[in-house]
């Protein structure tokens, strides 16, 4: 093949966005670093519009006795425990009389109403659009690193932002993990790592406001806008998709991110079994999303157009990989060569690992990286798989969490 064949197999798995956000992101970077508004220096030097104590925090809880303690605990360090509201949603644990020891507000629900359920039911409840100017979404297997309102409230000092999406860190076990836990870990953190750091930070830059997901394992909303989203949209199997998307459709402000600011550790999968459910459930939650708003004009939906456009290439191309050369050898014509593998989609991917690297100093990433080809595939499969479930099957949002493992206080 030419070497522009092997360019275009790049650019379908790699896609344009990554150079085109990137590149933002790089000008809202050098802005910073003139104006001196990085997150960590706005926080020493202005004081935030919204303040700790009207920051409300809500966690929806299914059976989460594991992690909830210590979720409540590193919150309970940023605001006063009487703002912690948690909506232990169907438990059949002791999630409900663990959070209820802990001093925070608890609300019992039964049956299981899912998690877009259990929020809105929270929201309600307790009045947080009355009683606050902020609340903060948390799942219930996060930790908040100690300065998360510190740098993320700041944001808020702009009136046109309405939500701050949060940092995604993967939450590191003290004990060693097995192989397979060890691979999909460090894939998770990779993701993390350049979807925040080369796409997210340029979508979020003032003149864009394309960011396609606030994440709803830990991130702020003013509730002033609460009355305006459909928090608990009929279908869905997630929320945080949907939620977002209603900011954009409804005009209602401006999404920030920041890779400085309002950073989280998550407790992500360690074993084949809840990763590849995790990320059906976040996938299809997409496509239910994209299914439910459609698309119209304006920025958001052409970014999100791309995007789509992208994913679907991106994933028909690494799901094609294998078959290609296997019938290419069975037929003996040149459909696909290795070397056109090697150059157009194993060294790109890798490059993104050594980038990782780099960001996190953790060398260990180079060798665990050699596999992370083979956990695309695996993603790919999923995201051509509920891309037609969505318009085919109907879902609730009724839960089951995944496997936890006991996270020390």
């Amino acid at each position: 093949m030419e070497p522009w064949t092997i360019l275009l197999i790049c650019l379908l798995v790699l896609g344009l966005s990554t150079p085109l956000w990137s590149s933002i992101g790089l000008l809202r970077l050098v802005g910073e670093w003139q104006n001196r508004t990085k997150p960590r220096q706005l926080a020493v030097k202005v004081d935030p519009a919204i303040r700790p104590a009207e920051v409300a925090v809500l966690i929806a809880a299914h059976n989460e006795e594991l992690v909830i303690k210590a979720t409540i605990e590193t919150a309970a360090t940023l605001v006063p425990a009487h703002n912690i509201h948690v909506i232990s949603d169907g438990s059949t644990d002791a999630t409900a009389q663990i959070a209820g020891r802990a001093g925070v507000n608890v609300l019992e629900l039964s049956p299981n109403r899912g998690k877009a359920g259990a929020l809105a039911a929270g929201m309600e409840y307790y009045d947080l659009a009355g009683n606050y100017k902020a609340v903060l979404l948390l799942d219930a297997d996060t930790r908040l690193a100690p300065d998360y309102l510190a740098t993320g409230l700041p944001l808020f000092n702009d009136p046109e932002v309405v939500a701050v999406a949060g940092r995604a860190r993967s939450l590191r076990d003290r004990w060693k993990q097995g192989a397979v836990g060890r691979v999909l870990l460090a894939y998770r953190e990779r993701l993390y790592t350049i979807v925040q750091l080369l796409l997210k930070y340029g979508q979020a830059a003032r003149p864009a406001n394309v960011v396609t997901i606030v994440p709803g394992f830990a991130s702020m909303y003013r509730t002033s806008v609460l009355a305006d989203i459909d928090v608990d949209a009929p279908g869905l199997l997630i929320e945080d998709f949907n939620m977002t998307f209603e900011i954009h459709a409804k005009r209602l402000g401006r999404i920030d991110f920041h890779p400085s600011a309002a950073i989280a550790y998550t407790q992500d999968p360690d074993n084949f079994h809840d990763y590849v459910r995790q990320i059906r459930r976040w996938s299809l939650g997409f496509w239910q999303t994209v299914r439910r708003h459609g698309l119209h004009l304006g920025r958001f939906w052409a970014a999100l157009l791309l995007h789509i456009v992208e994913l679907i290439t991106a994933s028909v191309v690494l799901v094609l990989v294998i078959p290609a050369l296997l019938a290419g050898a069975l037929l003996d014509v040149v459909i696909l060569r290795p070397q056109d593998v090697l150059l157009g989609i194993l060294l790109p991917d890798y490059l993104l690992t050594v980038i990782t690297a780099c960001v996190l100093r953790r060398p260990g990433l180079l060798l665990l990286g050699l596999v992370f080809p083979l956990v695309r595939l695996i993603d790919a499969t999923v995201c051509l798989v509920t891309a037609v479930q969505a318009w085919t099957r109907k879902t609730s949002g009724v839960w089951i969490s995944p496997a936890r493992r006991l996270q020390p206080s």
